[in-house]
């Protein structure tokens, strides 16, 4: 039960922790959470890439229309300009820290287009983009003497006044963050970490659904820690479904098919091959996300299909063997050659747009509590995210959360009078059953009610259900000696109730949340 001060204290591994980290590190300590691995993380996952403006005819105005048109209205434009302005910036940062993006035999970066974008603007590594940031991000940090790298240390809840005896609820003014309790997984005790400044890089929330691209720590940690500890959440309900993983029953995560293959001009048809899409949007298989995942769910509920295919056979072999080497071996594992065969897909949960509420500096309604990536909710995205807007969102907020903090840090001191945890009345849990089959339920409830079509019943239901999962969830924490487990079931309890309150607070259908109660516009009604 040990206490760790440092200057700043950063929860998560991905490209906006480590961003953030790097650069705090030159005025500060930094202790650096990771719930398992410090490379086990979101972005190593992500294989389209990251949009910026680079070169004529692209431009900043265009990469703001295309965010703000794909937004469905509930942009925030000054932050949609602001991170497309200072994009190309930090794409410059993150290459001088080694990260390297294709080029074209020219020596200019060989740039992708995805749906929603008007331009090619995307930076590539191949099909595995988020696994070459985090190896250059991953090798600095670990190489930083101010540094130190904390893995297998899961944070449990966010120190407050709340610790102090004060009471705190939401309409309290000033909350204020004094660090986090965190727990050694391997120990099974928790430790008390202290900072000037706490920065939560806690990823998605995908492991929420049965179905999803997300590796098995998105488990929406400091969502879930931080509307307990009383901070604001917002805009939940926007969960995107990446609309082409991998049908490949019994694996999880589930394999993602980037959207750069739709890009590369791969089609999408039925299991009786015939093309779809220009039903639903004019694009075609290059709509914005959420029309093609609704398009997707929508012939698979008409035909009883489990998957559609993605049809990329008509393309030059080399080239799609170049293009996407990991997408050809991976398929070819499991007997597919994608050269010559259409690939099965199914939507699958992927990101997250809403989150935890920030400010212009990453700064959440809770004083010295900042959060970027994933689990934050600037406003950049809206109703739905444009592809490979969330790297650029990413690098943009470490960079402002790092001038913010490095500023205020030098006004602050840590407070020393944070009692330990308190471990009365825990004993081991023996029974890991409840904890497993209390997950499985709610997957099988967020997935089968708060999918990607819901209804005012379906949401109803799915609370209902849930209630009793939180109960149950909850008495067995008060009781229990923590464990991982447990602790990621009660979050992504609290997380599931948030996106169901969310749409059940939303009477229309907008972006990423499709009601049939509400439904809006020619060409969506499906």
């Amino acid at each position: 039960m040990a206490t760790h001060t440092s200057d700043f204290l950063v929860v998560g591994t991905g490209i906006a922790g480590l961003s953030f980290a790097l650069k705090v590190a030159e005025y500060g300590t930094v202790n650096l959470i990771s719930k398992a691995g410090v490379d086990e993380t979101n972005t190593a996952y992500a294989q389209g890439g990251i949009a910026a403006v680079t070169y004529e005819p692209d431009s900043i105005e265009k990469h703001v229309q295309d965010t703000l048109i794909c937004g469905d209205g509930l942009c925030n434009e000054e932050v949609v300009r602001m991170v497309a302005t200072e994009a190309p910036e930090q794409i410059k940062q993150l290459i001088q820290w080694g990260v390297k993006f294709d080029k074209q035999v020219s020596g200019e970066y060989d740039l992708a287009r995805e749906g929603g974008h008007t331009e090619h603007r995307i930076l590539h590594h191949k099909d595995n983009t988020g696994n070459e940031i985090q190896r250059a991000l991953s090798l600095r940090v670990k190489n930083h003497k101010n540094i130190k790298v904390f893995e297998n240390f899961f944070a449990v809840e966010v120190i407050t006044q709340h610790h102090l005896g004060e009471k705190v609820t939401r309409r309290t003014p000033n909350i204020q963050c004094f660090g986090a309790y965190i727990l050694d997984t391997k120990t099974q005790k928790v430790s008390t970490f202290l900072a000037k400044s706490t920065v939560f890089a806690t990823g998605g929330v995908g492991n929420i659904y049965h179905t999803t691209t997300n590796p098995l720590v998105a488990t929406g940690d400091g969502i879930a820690m931080v509307y307990r500890a009383k901070g604001t959440i917002e805009n939940m309900e926007f969960i995107q479904f990446h609309p082409s993983s991998l049908y490949n029953p019994g694996e999880r995560p589930s394999f993602l098919i980037t959207e750069a293959m739709r890009g590369f001009g791969a089609i999408l048809k039925t299991r009786q091959g015939t093309e779809f899409m220009h039903k639903y949007d004019k694009r075609g298989s290059l709509a914005p996300r959420d029309i093609v995942a609704r398009a997707i769910d929508n012939e698979m509920k008409t035909s009883g299909d489990d998957f559609v295919f993605l049809d990329a056979t008509f393309k030059d072999a080399n080239e799609i063997k170049n293009h996407f080497p990991n997408i050809y071996q991976k398929c070819l594992s499991i007997g597919i050659d994608i050269t010559k065969e259409m690939i099965p897909v199914v939507p699958a949960a992927h990101y997250l747009c809403g989150g935890i509420k920030v400010d212009l500096n990453g700064e959440s309604t809770i004083k010295n509590l900042y959060a970027i990536g994933e689990c934050a909710s600037t406003g950049l995205h809206g109703a739905n995210r444009l592809a490979s807007n969330s790297l650029t969102e990413a690098v943009v907020y470490a960079d402002r959360t790092a001038k913010a903090s490095i500023a205020k840090s030098k006004l602050l001191k840590i407070n020393q009078n944070i009692p330990k945890w308190d471990y009365e009345g825990t004993t081991h849990n023996e029974e890991m059953v409840l904890i497993t089959q209390s997950y499985k339920e709610m997957q099988q409830i967020m997935s089968n009610y708060v999918g990607i079509v819901r209804s005012n019943l379906r949401l109803e239901r799915a609370l209902v259900r849930l209630e009793t999962l939180y109960q149950e969830t909850e008495e067995l924490f008060r009781k229990s000696i923590l464990t991982q487990n447990l602790c990621e079931l009660r979050n992504m309890i609290n997380v599931g109730y948030l996106i169901i309150k969310n749409a059940q607070n939303m009477h229309e259908s907008r972006g990423l949340h499709y009601s049939i109660d509400y439904p809006k516009g020619k060409g969506k009604e499906f």
